[in-house]
């Protein structure tokens, strides 16, 4: 068996990054979920500045129970950085469910695949 490439990686991650990108779009949990570890987490930093977040389940939760399908949404990885088994990834979103997002996503390959092992973002409202 031959060493995966870096293109092969880079590939192997944008596939999973837009499994999130189409989970946000159709507002399915179900969608984005096989591209996070079930131990992720995610953070943001709220309006009082304080830190907020922890397990990844409560983004599912919000998808789920507050998120909308967004045909007009439109999201692109911005950016992809690999260093051997680890790798962190931005995606900007437009119009999904009424915001904006930039999302910070840190993968790591286990097994042989690549899994986001957390998520920071900001959020704002879409124009």
């Amino acid at each position: 068996m031959s060493k995966p490439t870096y293109v092969q990686d880079y590939q192997a991650i944008v596939t999973v990054l837009n499994k999130y990108i189409e989970g946000c779009k159709e507002a399915k949990s179900s969608v984005m979920k096989p591209a996070f570890s079930e131990q992720a987490t995610m953070f943001s930093v709220d309006g009082d500045s304080k830190l907020t977040g922890g397990p990844i389940h409560r983004l599912f939760e919000g998808i789920d129970s507050a998120f909308r399908p967004s045909p007009e949404a439109q999201g692109v990885i911005v950016k992809v950085d690999i260093v051997g088994t680890a790798a962190s990834a931005r995606i900007d979103a437009n119009d999904v469910s009424g915001f904006c997002f930039t999302d910070f996503f840190h993968l790591l390959k286990v097994e042989g695949n690549w899994t986001v092992i957390s998520k920071v973002f900001h959020t704002h409202v879409a124009p």
